[in-house]
Order: structure tokens, then sequence, then C-alpha cells
């Protein structure tokens, strides 16, 4: 029997990310790309935020899954830091957002190369980027949900409270969904934080 290919798995993230690069296997590769191309030659895309860490057995699970037929997934959502009951609430209602309707780039989205290549990828836009992306791997029917945790740094959220960020998210989406432009919808993040800042 031939032995099995395993596809190569670019992992695309921002500086700050790099401390995860030990998650990934050594078949992994860590290229200069932007995330709005993705790296050329990739045989499957992993887009992983900077203030995300990875499950060690992540790359083994992406390889699996797109063995599998899958042509893109994304992980279980999980607050860092201590254990609380509001966390564990808030990632009760963030994996139910994710079976009904949208998933975001916090979540550790991987996509094949020609899953990538059919769909209208990662714009170039502030805010929601991966939006049309997300939606174009649904429809496909082949967007999966890996059970494994992608840890999410909990300093922004606790900064900001996190039912406040909560609140906050949920209506930036709605604003998006109702068509306000993602350049607006950054002004007005930027506004709001500002005043929060403010003594």
């Amino acid at each position: 029997m031939a032995p099995r290919v395993r596809p190569p798995l670019s992992c695309v993230a921002g500086p700050a990310a790099a401390g995860c690069r030990h998650r990934a296997d050594a078949g992994s590769n860590w290229p200069p790309a932007s995330p709005q191309r993705g790296p050329r030659g990739a045989g499957v895309l992993w887009m992983v935020h900077a203030d995300c860490e990875p499950h060690p057995l992540s790359a083994h699970a992406i390889r699996e899954a797109t063995a599998a037929g899958a042509a893109g997934g994304y992980f279980r959502f999980r607050f860092g830091g201590a254990r609380s009951a509001l966390k564990r609430f808030l990632e009760a209602c963030i994996a139910w957002r994710c079976r009904l309707s949208m998933v975001y780039g916090d979540q550790g989205i991987f996509v094949s190369g020609a899953a990538y290549d059919a769909s209208p990828g990662i714009g170039p836009q502030p805010l929601f980027e991966e939006v049309a992306l997300v939606r174009a791997l649904r429809r496909s029917g082949r967007f999966v949900a890996v059970p494994l945790a992608m840890t999410v740094s909990e300093r922004r959220w606790q900064r900001d409270g996190l039912l406040r960020r909560t609140v906050r998210n949920r209506l930036l989406a709605l604003a998006y969904l109702l068509g306000i432009d993602p350049v607006t919808l950054e002004r007005w993040y930027r506004a709001s934080r500002a005043r929060e800042a403010r003594p």
C-alpha cells in the first residue's frame, strides 16, 4: 500500500501568534502570507488569530477532516484564564451561534486550497472579512466543526467586560447584516472604545 500523502498545511497568523507554532507539527508551514490572498500552493490554509492558542492536536485534526472530504471547518471557542459560569455560558451561546449562523476568525477557520480558490476568499476589509468565505463553505455542505478547543485570550474580553463585549459584537454583526459598510462599523467600534477609555 502506498504511503498516505499529507497535504501541506499553511498557517496564516499575526506576529503575536508565533508562540503557538509549537502547537502545529513539523509538517506545517508558517509563511509570510497575507490572509487576503493565502499562500500559493497551500493544500490547506489555516487562519489563526494572534491572541488565540490552538489545541496541540489541531494540525492533525485538520488533516483528518480534509482527508475525510471537508472543504473547511473551525474549532470550539474557549476563553483562556480562570474558568467561570459566565464564560461557560457565553461559550455555549457561541457554539449555538456557530451551528445556526456564522463562524468568525477567532475559531481557527481552515479551508482546503481548492475550496479557498473557488470561494470569494478573505476580503480586504477591516471587519467581518471572513464572512463571505464562511458562507461559501457552508453552501458547500462540507464545513465541519472540530471539537478541539481554540483558546482565546481573555485580556480584551476582561478589559471591555465579557457581557459588554458580547453585546457590542452582536450589534456590529447585526449592522453588517443590514448592509452597513465595514469601514463605518470599524469607525463606530473605535469611537466606542475611545469613549470607554475616558476617565
